[in-house]
């Protein structure tokens, strides 16, 4: 898969570098899946969810969730957001 918006996982890892080696196995598994379904995505990575038009994958133990939309039909992961399991439980994010 491609994915975008690589600068949010370095700015996610920057912040809270306890998420870094966990964030970069999700970087590895994705980079190298081709999902072409979310059953695909949940063999790959059990911890994930879909949540609205978004894929929600816990990440670092869940501590931290990463949101993305994922257009399988090209191949494509576009990271929207990176939070924490606190930020995201206030659902902002959503509207």
């Amino acid at each position: 898969m491609r994915i975008v918006s690589r600068k949010a996982l370095r700015e996610a890892a920057a912040k809270h570098s306890e998420w870094s080696a966990s964030l970069n196995a999700w970087y590895k598994i994705a980079e190298h899946a081709d999902w072409k379904n979310f059953a695909e995505v949940r063999s790959s990575w059990r911890n994930s969810d879909i949540v609205g038009r978004f894929v929600v994958f816990d990440i670092s133990h869940n501590r931290c969730r990463l949101i993305a939309s994922i257009k399988y039909r090209w191949r494509m992961v576009y990271i929207r957001r990176i939070l924490s399991h606190a930020e995201y439980d206030e659902k902002e994010w959503q509207k």
